[in-house]
């Protein structure tokens, strides 16, 4: 039988964001216990006063319970209540604190104020303009974003990403969602096309629809673009969308869209010029012979190629001095005897408008970039340092004692006036630029800085071509070497020093294909372990044990800043996720927690940036520390690299837990440990580039835990996932190399 209860939130015993269901007790009149409720809560919080319709069932377990069907708000009456409810967390700018203060003020009169009055709340302390105005827009927005959520939870969406979509609209949200729910999977992080068809589905848009397959073509090039794709065939594309228009799963497809209006809708969106379909015709690919690009990528892939070709023709700066007079000079300088092909690459530099120098650890990158700095600085000539990370960019300034910047800084985004400062209307001003880390550098970062190097300047990058490729779209470092367009010097000698670490000598094993010699007994101090594992969670085990433990110990090091665990992927017993929850309760056990989406935030939890937010000026891979959780607030802390980051609780999605990372992430840093999981369940992502590239992420101390069977799989796969890009094939035929006269529309 349905009946109506009426009472007070107490707390919140459980609550699931993806679908709202909550466990609560609740305070209800005439009852002496409290009772538990369960059902579908929206957005509730302790101290909030509910009507509820429902029925009472016994639960074998837990006995007595209110099932709810509906429910609604109501404004609490009693002074308690009040303080309850604001203290509660529900609006931003009032905790309990504040709460107390405000209701031994107004007392009953609290929230009718808040909602009429605000300009009185400055007779509180601590309350002056800037709070008032915080806490009636917090006010003002958890009226209007009920309404939204109920809107869109009934339309299938979390309150999580409800609360993103109402940060991103605004009180337009709903209109938004009506008119284009597609434009969700594009304009709001963590939100997939899947998501958004399931709301346009219920608002009927039909299966067969056009703007249906429209959207989903925007969405799998973005998708594949993640993978580093600049491009995707025609053929293979259509069926990639097709997989997921026709909703298949395990090979069964729920409905049947026809090819034709798939092609349809790629005409229609080439027609808008947010892609761009470029026939390839005498390259290597089959199926049609076409490349699809989403727009901003064609644009960049082509002015990549334009720019280098240009800056290759375009004369060099004039200096009056003798080359070989100033290598000898640099050498004297520096007390150093430059190898062979160091000297070739200090040529290189002081002749060539444009060069790469690539090569493994201990192969003397530093020694040379140092050399030809020291030269240009003689000379009298502006020289600019940059990488691709704020942690390469410190790497980087330390190794040669100048400053260093993150690409992004060197060319001043500004997420205000929606891009970069310097650009060719704009340009660097300096006469050097060297990149580090060039490896990681993908196409559209990589056309951002061409357009901003002066026409005069000299442009080095230098990079690892053999780790991993960007994280971003394209393999920019490798298409340009193997161009051979551009002069690169290519360092393989292994100088004295560095034979003496079996970090930098295993490494190169690795990367000749080579197994490493290592060290299992434990015994002697080496710089290199291996512990055979054979079973997963005794390799867990194994890493826990070395992490909290062993290494700190016998080694000095502290467990959360100096380690850092690397495993090739993230599900199972020994990837990120798991080893993350495992190692969170064995380093950092205790202290203030915030659990949000499934996630167990506390303070002093490592944690890493998962995109870039050019607001925050945070980027994908960047580890900092969680220094405070604000819950008047409602955000928490963290700090990079001394620069603390303040992140609202709809934006935590953008951070994950870091004691464990994918080696992907890993790129362009440098830990003094590394410890990592190579077993055989990773066989589909073991490839000699992904443990080349883990170990040289160790600057003083490698642990591997697995097997050598896992170990000899990986150096035996020395062909690494391709990646479509025509950027190489562009620099070779590069007389036909054309920027767009019209360009196509950027399409984030």
């Amino acid at each position: 039988m349905v009946v109506e209860i009426k009472g007070q939130i107490e707390r919140i015993t459980f609550h699931n964001e993806e679908n709202s269901f909550t466990i609560a007790k609740m305070k209800v009149g005439g009852r002496h216990d409290l009772v538990t409720v369960v059902g579908n809560l929206l957005s509730v919080s302790a101290g909030e006063i509910l009507k509820l319709k429902g029925e009472w069932h016994n639960h074998p377990k837990f006995g007595e319970q209110f099932k709810i069907i509906s429910y609604e708000s109501v404004v609490p009456a009693t002074v308690t209540g009040i303080e309850k409810y604001l203290g509660s967390g529900l609006v931003k700018g009032i905790g309990p604190v504040m709460a107390k203060r405000l209701v031994r003020k107004f007392g009953l009169e609290t929230l009718s104020l808040i909602e009429t009055d605000t300009k009185r709340l400055c007779e509180v302390d601590g309350i002056g303009d800037k709070r008032i105005e915080m806490i009636k827009k917090a006010w003002d927005d958890q009226k209007e974003i009920r309404e939204v959520m109920v809107f869109l939870q009934g339309h299938g969406v979390s309150p999580t990403y409800g609360a993103k979509i109402y940060k991103k609209y605004g009180k337009e949200s709903i209109q938004i969602v009506k008119k284009n729910p597609y434009r969700l999977a594009h304009d709001v992080f963590g939100i997939g096309f899947l998501t958004a068809d399931r709301i346009a589905e219920q608002l009927g848009i039909m299966k067969d629809s056009l703007v249906r397959a429209e959207a989903c073509i925007i969405y799998v090039l973005h998708r594949l673009s993640e993978d580093g794709h600049v491009f995707y065939p025609y053929e293979p594309l259509l069926t990639e969308c097709k997989k997921i228009l026709d909703l298949e799963k395990d090979g069964e497809k729920l409905v049947d869209i026809e090819r034709d209006i798939i092609v349809k809708a790629l005409a229609n969106v080439a027609l808008e010029r947010k892609i761009v379909i470029e026939n390839i015709n005498g390259e290597e690919i089959k199926e049609n012979n076409k490349a699809v690009y989403l727009a901003k990528f064609y644009v960049c892939e082509v002015g990549v190629a334009s720019r280098l070709t240009a800056l290759m023709r375009l004369p060099k700066k004039q200096s009056t001095f003798d080359r070989d007079n100033a290598i000898e000079w640099v050498q004297e300088e520096l007390k150093i005897e430059l190898a062979v092909n160091q000297i070739q690459a200090l040529k290189q530099a002081i002749d060539k408008k444009v060069m790469v120098v690539t090569g493994g650890p201990g192969t003397g990158k530093t020694t040379l970039i140092n050399s030809i700095i020291r030269i240009y600085k003689r000379l009298n000539q502006k020289v600019l340092l940059a990488a691709p990370t704020g942690r390469a960019a410190k790497k980087m300034s330390e190794a040669t004692g100048n400053p260093a910047k993150t690409i992004h800084r060197l060319l001043e985004f500004s997420p205000k006036e929606g891009g970069f400062k310097k650009d060719e209307n704009s340009p660097l001003d300096a006469d050097l630029i060297v990149i580090d880390e060039t490896s990681m550098v993908d196409t559209s970062l990589m056309y951002q800085l061409l357009k901003a190097i002066p026409n005069g300047a000299t442009l080095i990058l230098v990079g690892d071509v053999d780790q991993l490729p960007s994280v971003g779209a394209g393999n920019v470092l490798k298409d340009i070497i193997d161009s051979g367009r551009i002069p690169t010097v290519r360092l393989n000698e292994i100088f004295r020093q560095a034979k003496e670490s079996l970090i930098i000598v295993n490494a190169h094993r690795v990367n000749s294909g080579q197994m490493p010699t290592v060290d299992s007994n434990g015994e002697s101090l080496s710089d290199f372990y291996f512990f055979p594992i054979e079973e997963p969670e005794k390799a867990a085990e194994k890493i826990i044990e070395l992490c909290k433990d062993k290494i700190p110990t016998k080694f000095g090091y502290n467990p959360i800043d100096d380690i850092q665990v690397l495993t090739p992927m993230h599900r199972g017993v020994v990837g990120a996720s798991n080893l993350n929850t495992e190692l969170q309760k064995h380093l950092n056990p205790s202290g203030d927690e915030l659990v949000r989406g499934g996630m167990v935030l506390k303070v002093g939890d490592k944690v890493m940036q998962i995109r870039n937010n050019y607001d925050k000026e945070v980027f994908n891979g960047d580890i900092g520390r969680i220094t405070k959780i604000d819950r008047e607030e409602q955000e928490i802390m963290v700090n990079y690299d001394g620069r603390v980051v303040p992140y609202e609780y709809p934006d935590l999605d953008e951070i994950v837990l870091a004691y464990a990372v994918s080696v992907h992430k890993s790129q362009g840093s440098e830990y003094p440990v590394v410890v990592m999981p190579i077993l055989t369940q990773h066989y589909m992502l073991l490839q000699r580039n992904l443990l080349y590239t883990g170990i040289t992420r160790g600057r003083k101390l490698v642990v591997l835990v697995g097997t050598k069977k896992a170990m000899a799989i990986a150096i035996g796969n020395s062909k690494p996932q391709e990646r479509y890009t025509l950027l190489r094939e562009r620099l070779i035929n590069e007389n036909d190399i054309r920027e767009p006269k019209e360009k196509p529309r950027w399409v984030n």
